[in-house]
């Protein structure tokens, strides 16, 4: 297999896939869960199949009190409610209206978040992803010092953050896509598969760079582009079986995990796919393509 050769097709299909979920970004942005928007979810049930004029009656009472809804979604006997942040006064005013109209109701669940904690859990969160990707430039520039020529190790780093940049625009790009149509929400849970999917990448690109680092070594007179092509056949068949193992995993429990975890486990399924991918098709043609670059500013210069 050339796969340095059709770098270019790899490129190709990255931007492919990618395109659209920058376009969904700047359309529609992220669906935020209150985590990070400020607000309150309140679950209802009935003891029967909600109907229409119950959803208009819920929708009166918040307006009644002068309370915005968000999303109001129904689900069988169950209706999900998304407002403003309520306080506990609030939520009884409403409680005790809707006991007044319909028996046998109940509430569920009800948790509220004040914009501001909202706001500092979407920095901290954004200061979690920067310090990290920080790191590991530094870590893989340090650990690849002694990297032979005809490369360098900040160009080993560089191109690690690259591929990483290419799983999180994936990840957003589709999850942005998956809010508007069909109202995922991004929660904690989604910045700590982000994190995760980052963590894997990483693993799997040191696995592809180390290789590469071995062969400069061995077959210093070789070709780079040659060396490289080598070093990731001589590594695909390891990073396929290790992401299909944890692709099982995940399968596993999407199919017997429950709601909660559903969309954390989809996330990390999306990611551990796009990081294998740019490991190995991203990830070492980069570093082909910039020595090539490289190599023709020195000849233009020369």
């Amino acid at each position: 297999m050339n796969i340095i050769g059709k770098k270019y097709w790899y490129f190709l299909i990255s931007l492919i896939i990618i395109i659209p979920g920058i376009i969904s970004l700047f359309l529609y942005g992220l669906n935020l869960s209150i985590e990070f928007s400020g607000g309150s979810n309140i679950t209802f049930s009935f003891p029967k199949e909600i109907s229409q004029s119950q959803v208009s009656a819920i929708k009166s009472v918040f307006l009644e009190n002068k309370l915005k809804i968000l999303t109001l979604e129904k689900n069988g006997k169950y209706i999900y409610v998304r407002s403003q942040p309520l306080s506990e006064k609030q939520d009884s005013l409403i409680l005790d209206k809707l006991k007044t109209d319909f028996k046998d109701f109940k509430q569920e669940q009800y948790e509220t978040v004040g914009p501001v904690i909202g706001s500092e859990i979407t920095l901290n969160a954004l200061k979690a992803l920067i310090i990290s990707s920080i790191l590991i430039v530094l870590y893989i520039t340090w650990s690849f010092r002694k990297v032979p020529k005809p490369t360098s190790s900040f160009r080993f780093g560089v191109s690690a953050i690259v591929a990483l940049i290419h799983d999180v625009l994936v990840l957003l790009g589709i999850f942005s896509i998956l809010g508007h149509f069909y109202g995922v929400q991004i929660d904690s849970l989604f910045v700590t598969a982000i994190l995760t999917v980052i963590g894997f990448s990483v693993h799997d690109t040191i696995v592809v760079f180390d290789r590469i680092r071995e062969n400069l070594k061995r077959m210093g007179g070789e070709d780079f582009p040659k060396v490289v092509n080598d070093s990731i056949l001589q590594t695909l068949d390891r990073s396929l079986n290790t992401s299909l193992t944890v692709v099982l995993v995940l399968v596993a429990l999407l199919l017997f995990g429950g709601e909660s975890i559903k969309w954390f486990v989809v996330a990390l399924l999306i990611g551990i796919i796009s990081g294998t991918y740019s490991s190995i098709f991203n990830a070492a043609p980069l570093l082909v393509l910039w020595h090539e670059i490289a190599a023709k500013k020195a000849a233009k210069r020369a």
